[in-house]
């Protein structure tokens, strides 16, 4: 690596995530700080964090002052990000060497992969994928290592200039003069791009890879720039690990819930109303039995329900700061020659609710929750089936509380939240606390103090978490809760939001012990967040086979021909009579075919009646997946069904 000539000549101390702490050598790399502690972690080294930051510095760094620092390996999602990273400069390379007039744009790692964007006159197909798959493998044989440089502006683009590399001109103009610039080179031929980096040692660390697909990019996503063609691909430390990536991609598209809400009869849209589901009555049960769930647990948690308008006057959000803030991503109306805004969320009416008579400390907390309509405006790209639409239902609830108040109310909604998720068999959470936006409202002083509120209430709960910075609300900070499905996706759903600032814009009070006023914390809170988005989430974690309590369908009673119509009606009518939800194919069909339709529809139990079923007063029950229980009376029968929706067993 270029730089300049350091003076081994002091000491420093290195603190490591476990508090250890350990002397070394002023200058020392970070490769060689790890192969001090032991060979196979400097084998694993990719890069560090150094001090908490989530920039991670090239293995070959130097270390130049008192620091902590944390290793890099394949294993932290970070070494993933510089593995993929390092593919796409492997990929950048084997298109080069098949194409050598390419211009290249950038090629970042994802959260999914890599890509990179690419100039070039030749179309990439899928046929290509493969050629280019096959270059890189050379590239990654000739194991060659990826060596940092740092190179002056000027040199750096009379360089480029001279390749024709348009792209890369145009990003070093861009930059900051004062900022150092830096290349990687790689390989037999020298690639080299313009990178801040890190990567891994050497091509060969690459393990498994796959190009995914080739798509069309504007140039610095500007539709009136160049069109370019992007290439997607992903890379993980083993092969396992791809072909198990692999295998859920194929999983989930079986499992889209824009298709299995098709297939079952769920919800659909139509242009009259974008981005905006129409729940049909299948899709209303399984909708409405999730706001019972929640209206049960408000009932355990102290909540009372509110309803409030959907259309208000644009005064009340300007003086919320959503105007300001939010606007464009509202809808709005005019009538009466006054305008008014569709209403984004529920706090500001609950604000209105809270101060429509003065409170007593006696009366804290007051718990509001709404399952009010609110309508937010998405671009047309964005928007994506039931995970992210224009007009939702939130189960949403705002706490009133005194400061005193504020960590157990924090560490109930979090009780609630944990007994909700177990409930669908979300038992992996990850948390983060996150923090000031740019885009905010309220002075430093409230938002040190609702930060550090939340801190606390993570600390007395003694739960782990990530911050991510400058990913709070408008009006406040907030703890997220993410949540893995069946799939091992993340899914972002329950948040907890202290805010100060809306009590305050509210002139919002209550009588305090020694007959002053004080000022209440508000508490935003949601735990399946958009009703639309957790179905969508839940069709897919479940496959559409859903649990006994949330099946639109509980039972198909199938009467094997029509000599026991009348008893199956009889079955039917005493199943619905337990409250369960019951339909029957009684048509003098096949009784494979009927069967077949039932776990075509994924119904949790079918109950098949036949000439012994009638004479004996019972049903042969089978279970989702044609798992055969065997005959039971149609009480008992009954009975076992009417226990395990009222345990709402997975």
């Amino acid at each position: 690596m270029d730089g300049p000539v350091i003076e081994q000549d002091k000491m420093i101390t290195v603190t490591l995530p476990d508090g250890h702490e350990r002397q070394v050598a002023r200058g020392t790399s970070v490769i060689d700080f790890a192969a001090g502690i032991g060979v196979g972690l400097a084998k694993a080294t990719l890069g560090a964090c150094l001090n908490g930051s989530k920039e991670i510095v090239d293995l070959r760094s130097p270390i130049l002052d008192d620091c902590s620092i944390e290793i890099v390996t394949a294993k932290s999602k970070a070494g993933l990000h510089v593995i993929r990273h390092s593919a796409s400069h492997i990929m950048a390379d084997a298109i080069l060497r098949l194409w050598p007039d390419c211009k290249l744009a950038i090629g970042p790692s994802t959260d999914q992969g890599f890509y990179y964007d690419i100039d070039l006159d030749h179309k990439i197909t899928e046929d290509d994928l493969g050629r280019i798959e096959a270059e890189m493998k050379k590239v990654i044989k000739e194991d060659t290592p990826f060596e940092r440089h740092t190179v002056e502006r000027e040199a750096s683009l009379d360089e480029f200039r001279r390749a024709g590399e348009i792209y890369k001109v145009e990003l070093i103009e861009g930059f900051d003069p004062d900022d150092e610039l830096s290349v990687y080179r790689h390989g037999t031929t020298a690639f080299e791009d313009l990178c801040r980096g890190p990567h891994v040692p050497s091509t060969g660390h690459i393990k498994a890879f796959k190009l995914m697909r080739v798509a069309g990019s504007y140039w610095r996503g500007d539709e009136k720039r160049q069109v370019l063609q992007r290439i997607y691909g992903t890379a993980f430390p083993s092969k396992k690990e791809l072909n198990q990536y692999l295998h859920n991609l194929e999983e989930a598209k079986k499992r889209d819930h824009r298709k299995l809400g098709k297939e079952l009869e769920l919800f659909m849209f139509h242009p009259t109303a974008p981005a905006t589901p129409f729940f049909l009555p299948k899709g209303a049960v399984i909708y409405n039995e999730l706001v019972n769930f929640m209206r049960e647990k408000y009932l355990d948690y102290g909540y009372d329900e509110v309803v409030t308008p959907q259309i208000l006057d644009v005064e009340l959000w300007k003086r919320s700061g959503h105007w300001d803030k939010y606007q464009d991503n509202m809808f709005f109306t005019k009538f009466d020659k006054a305008e008014y805004g569709v209403k984004p969320m529920n706090c500001p009416t609950h604000a209105l609710i809270y101060g429509s008579a003065l409170k007593s400390y006696k009366q804290l907390p007051i718990r509001l929750a709404d399952f009010g309509r609110l309508h937010r405006y998405e671009r047309s790209g964005v928007t994506a089936g039931l995970t992210r639409v224009r007009s939702f239902c939130q189960d949403d609830a705002h706490i009133f509380c005194r400061d005193d108040q504020i960590g157990e109310e924090i560490s109930q909604v979090i009780k609630m939240l944990n007994e909700v998720y177990e409930t669908f068999g979300f038992d992996h959470l990850k948390i983060y606390l996150s923090t000031r936006p740019e885009k905010s409202v309220g002075s430093d002083e409230v938002w040190e103090k609702a930060e550090e509120g939340l801190r606390n209430a993570l600390a007395e709960n003694d739960i782990e978490y990530e911050v991510n910075e400058g990913d709070g609300a408008f009006y406040g900070p907030k703890i997220d809760f993410v949540v893995f499905d069946a799939l091992e996706r993340e899914w972002q759903l329950g948040t907890v939001q202290l805010d100060f600032t809306m009590p305050e814009r509210f002139d919002l009070e209550y009588v305090n012990p020694g007959d002053g006023k004080s000022r209440p914390v508000m508490i935003h809170r949601a735990i399946l967040g958009s009703l639309e988005r957790f179905m969508g989430i839940i069709i897919e974690h479940f496959a559409g086979n859903f649990p006994l309590w949330l099946a639109p369908v509980q039972v198909r009673v199938i009467n094997i021909s029509d000599s026991q119509r009348e008893y199956a009606e009889g079955v039917v009518a005493s199943l619905k009579k337990l409250g369960i939800r019951v339909d029957a194919a009684y048509a003098n069909t096949r009784i494979g075919g009927k069967i077949r339709d039932a776990r075509n529809a994924r119904l949790p139990f079918i109950a098949v009646v036949g000439d012994r079923e009638k004479e004996n007063g019972q049903v042969a029950v089978q279970a989702l997946g044609g798992v055969d229980l065997g005959p039971s009376s149609v009480e008992d029968f009954g009975l076992m069904l009417k226990n395990k929706i009222e345990a709402r067993e997975i």
